[in-house]
């Protein structure tokens, strides 16, 4: 079966066999994939436990189909290009065949280290060429990798690493982020006098910033390549792994305060992957795709090297941000590197267009032939900007909707192929079968509708388990609604049968593209010694699409505010990480509450929007009074 849709009439039918005998669909796309050997078994699942089975008793190693399989043919094609974060640092191309001579060298480092199949690593690095040869090398034989996105604390690292008992480490240095130094080794440190499963430091160098390296614990990156190179640079064959082994854990937040890892497996995650990103961005070869994510993310992990690599792509990845050295850094990358396909966030999409379009006019980006966006629904203001600044009009928009837990792409546009909407997911990828139902789980049919969104079927890609913790899995995306995936977000199907994401529905916010759980962050507030209890909501931010509210108790030590509101800030960027800093804080003597002493959410997250005409029956709350109060206090914050 050919892997890729050429038309909306082909995507009608491709669409309807999926849905009809998708076993026999799915079969058909693998065939496109290396195997050692193939599955006995297309598929086995139930949703009740839940287990999900794809491809049983097949055998492979997804970083054949991601380099050797290319090397006789593309060998010298480019694999990964890399844009350093300063500007004037040059930049570095690998082909296939310099990629899986990396890749190899490093698999003899772990296993020097005594990293063997099954062994969970922690992988903490910035967006260098480095971290995706880490992230190649486990796969290559067997470890199983976690990456931790280089913005989080010394408390998440730990946490992670707990969690999942990591024997390994691999860290840098430091890392560059626009302006920023980042001390990567330092808060690795800090995080390891948690954590008693590692045995091993490796240490890259990036930054050249002084480091503390404990004797028998901490080696060099470069150090150990040496020894590599002394024995003569063997090559390191790749483990053979079942399609249903584990490849990797990332860990997601989500609406109790303990972030949960996500587990995906090698066989169907490697055949979602690479038949979502040929399909969705019509992928030809000698394309450049740049993807402007972070590895630490799931959009990093599938849409930068996974994806990618499996369908002999030439991947760019980015080491600075998009404002750095000024607003027009990733139009410069476009021009430079001729890039033909583009995808971001719409966070990153606002932030370039409110810097104006001084930084857009003048540089050539006629090589742009199809644009994308990840993280959450684009507004429409962004997305006609995106189109005709960057786009000049000829570059369909793949305005992708999935999430970490789902692997890839799941409603999304296909470049040119199926009709876009400004703001819509527009359509199912064939082989997702889509639901949308009320509060009781009863389907919503026909169109121009709306409810809640779930997952009536099985796809290769979607998550296994949460490590370590199978009931949480269960109790958090198969217990809403008997026998279907429940997604967290709402959605409406318009008159076209087109899809739009509305937002979460559960207790998780959406910050520029990243999930943050309102717990976690509650959680790391109520840290600091001045507070004695706090409740976060979501609200509207003109940059990020949704910035965090806090609203807080405070004790009566606190007397100056705005020092307080730095120093909460400060706690939560020690516990979670900057990302979840709140955007703003409100104290307050008391929070909206039931007699039974659940706090009402909904009331606060009105008020941090500004509506406050409609806030429903108060009078069942344990001091209605409060809700006034909340409200005069919200009003002069916004000043």
């Amino acid at each position: 079966m050919d892997l890729q849709i050429k038309s909306f009439e082909d995507y009608q039918n491709t669409y309807q066999h999926s849905v009809e005998n998708p076993e026999a669909f799915w079969a058909g796309i693998a065939e496109n994939f290396y195997w050692r050997r193939k599955w006995n078994n297309v598929l086995d699942w139930n949703f009740k436990e839940p287990k999900i089975k794809w491809f049983e008793g097949a055998k492979l190693n997804i970083t054949e189909n991601c380099l050797d399989r290319h090397i006789y043919q593309h060998g010298d094609t480019p694999a990964i290009i890399w844009e350093p974060n300063d500007p004037n640092e040059a930049h570095r191309v690998l082909t296939y065949k310099q990629l899986l001579d990396k890749v190899e060298q490093f698999s003899n480092v772990l296993k020097n280290n005594g990293v063997r199949k099954g062994d969970r690593i922690c992988i903490y690095l910035p967006m260098v060429p480095e971290l995706v040869i880490a992230v190649l090398a486990c796969a290559r034989i067997g470890a199983i990798h976690s990456v931790v996105f280089g913005g989080f604390s010394a408390q998440s690292i730990a946490d992670r690493i707990n969690d999942a008992d990591c024997r390994l480490v691999i860290t840098s240095d430091g890392g560059f982020r626009g302006t920023k130094d980042i001390e990567l080794k330092s808060i690795v440190d800090d995080a390891l006098v948690q954590c008693k499963s590692v045995e091993r430091v490796i240490v890259l160098t990036r930054t050249r910033t002084p480091v503390s390296m404990i004797k028998g614990r901490d080696v060099w990156w470069e150090d150990e390549i040496k020894k590599v190179e002394t024995q003569g640079n063997p090559p390191c064959p790749a483990e053979e792994m079942d399609a249903e082994d584990m490849l990797f854990v990332l860990y997601t937040s989500g609406s109790t305060g303990k972030p949960k890892g996500v587990v995906h497996t090698c066989g169907g995650y490697m055949v979602y992957t690479g038949y979502t990103f040929t399909n969705a961005f019509q992928y030809q070869p000698g394309e450049v795709y740049f993807c402007t994510a972070d590895i630490g993310w799931i959009t990093g992990h599938s849409y930068i090297v996974y994806g990618p690599l499996s369908q002999g792509a030439t991947s760019l990845m980015f080491e600075g941000i998009p404002t750095w050295p000024d607003a027009g850094r990733l139009w410069d990358i476009v021009e430079k590197h001729h890039v033909n396909i583009l995808y971001t966030a719409p966070t990153a999409i606002r932030s370039l267009m409110a810097a104006g379009d001084s930084y857009v006019d003048g540089k050539n980006l006629s090589s742009i032939t199809k644009l994308g966006t990840v993280g959450e629904p684009i507004n429409e203001e962004a997305w006609h900007w995106y189109d005709q600044k960057i786009g000049h009009g000829k570059a369909p928009i793949v305005d992708t909707w999935w999430q970490t837990e789902t692997g890839g792409f799941l409603i999304s546009p296909i470049a040119g192929v199926t009709p876009t909407v400004p703001g819509y997911a527009m359509l199912p990828l064939p082989g997702v079968q889509p639901i949308l139902v009320d509060e009781n789980g009863k389907e919503i049919t026909g169109n121009d509708v709306s409810g809640n969104l779930c997952i009536k079927f099985p796809w290769p890609g979607m998550l296994r388990t949460t490590y370590g913790d199978h009931e949480r899995c269960r109790q958090t995306y198969f217990s809403a609604y008997e026998n279907l995936y429940f997604t967290g977000d709402g959605c409406l199907r318009d008159e076209n049968g087109y899809y739009r994401i509305t937002g979460r529905v559960d207790d998780v916010l959406n910050v520029s593209g990243h999930r943050i759980g309102t717990a976690e962050v509650e959680n790391a507030i109520n840290m600091h010694s001045d507070v004695i209890e706090s409740a976060v909501v979501g609200y509207p931010h003109a940059v990020k699409g949704q910035g965090i509210y806090a609203f807080v108790i405070a004790s009566q030590h606190h007397t100056d505010e705005e020092l307080t509101r730095l120093d909460i800030n400060k706690t939560v960027s020690r516990i979670i990480g900057a990302i979840a800093k709140p955007d703003k804080i409100q104290f307050v003597s008391g929070l909206p509450k039931t007699r039974s002493g659940k706090i009402m959410r909904r009331i606060l997250r009105k008020i941090a929007e500004g509506d406050t005409s409609n806030l429903g029956d108060t009078t069942t709350l344990l001091d209605p009074g409060v809700v006034d109060e909340i409200k005069e206090g919200a009003e002069k914050l916004r000043g």
